[in-house]
């Protein structure tokens, strides 16, 4: 693993621009390359965080929600998978899980280590995928409070497993009007500035009916339902399915398991899933 320390986050406004020449070329290959980027001295703003919080759904105190580490994480993240060495172009690819676990709360104040890398490329029903590791270490410490894997899918035409079973809608426990604008508010506090999210237009050019809300946002809004009822030692897993169509309704429903939560959001009108997840306590 050769380590690479960066001075300061990457611009992710200008990795878009970069990501966008990169999808001219396709550089193919079998392997992943073995760069992990590190960041040190890191800190959270208190306005960039109350920011987040308001547009995800969260209380404002001085512990980070769980998912938002993911946002500190997310340059490198880009970073990493625009160097001209990485085997697929970054437009075009698709989140497809991610699962986040919170070794202890992250406050306000605390100055931490982010590191990031790839691993684990396998083949896909419909093509390959691997996963980005973000952990958030403390200062002084080799051991990380908070570690991110975020699966991605590069898909090559295949037509997958067979049909995905469906299952009868539950009775949501709260309804979710996502208004047409939530992709440009969690871009503008995340830094995830992809065009499917953004306008109609720009998701029409990447075969999107509409915008489409950020997986990442309907993780934190789920998340965000679990407040007051979390230890502090948690991993909240899940997968991403049909994406939410911007302005979209939608029926979420949870309910308790033997180590935790599990949680569903659905469509409002159809026997689909947008997103399946569990929150297991450590």
């Amino acid at each position: 693993m050769s380590v690479r320390e960066l001075s300061a986050a990457p611009n992710a406004a200008a990795l878009y621009s970069k990501a966008a020449l990169g999808g001219l070329r396709h550089p193919g290959g079998d392997s992943l390359p073995g760069n992990e980027f590190v960041l040190p001295g890191v800190t959270v703003d208190p306005a960039e965080l109350a920011a987040y919080n308001q547009v995800c759904g969260f209380p404002l105190t001085d512990e980070l929600p769980g998912t938002y580490p993911h946002v500190l994480a997310f340059p490198l993240q880009m970073a990493l998978m625009t160097e001209p060495g990485f085997p697929f172009p970054l437009l075009g690819m698709v989140h497809v899980a991610n699962r986040i676990t919170q070794h202890r709360p992250v406050r306000l104040g605390e100055e931490f280590t982010l590191r990031v890398r790839a691993e684990n490329l396998r083949d896909h029903a419909k093509g390959r995928q691997f996963d980005v590791v973000s952990e958030l270490v403390p200062s002084g410490s080799d051991s990380p409070m908070w570690t991110d894997v975020s699966t991605y899918l590069r898909r090559d035409g295949g037509s997958g497993g067979g049909k995905r079973e469906q299952l009868a809608p539950p009775t949501p426990s709260a309804i979710w009007r996502v208004p047409g604008d939530i992709g440009r508010r969690y871009a503008a506090v995340s830094g995830d500035r992809n065009p499917i999210h953004l306008h109609p237009l720009t998701a029409k050019a990447f075969g999107f009916p509409s915008a489409i809300a950020h997986g990442m946002w309907t993780k934190a809004h789920s998340l965000a339902s679990f407040e007051g009822r979390l230890p502090d030692a948690y991993t909240v897993d899940v997968r991403f399915a049909q994406p939410v169509l911007l302005p979209a309704k939608a029926g979420f429903t949870s309910w308790r398991t033997g180590d935790g939560w599990a949680f569903e959001l659905w469509h409002a009108r159809k026997p689909k899933p947008h997103l399946t997840g569990t929150v297991t306590f450590d």
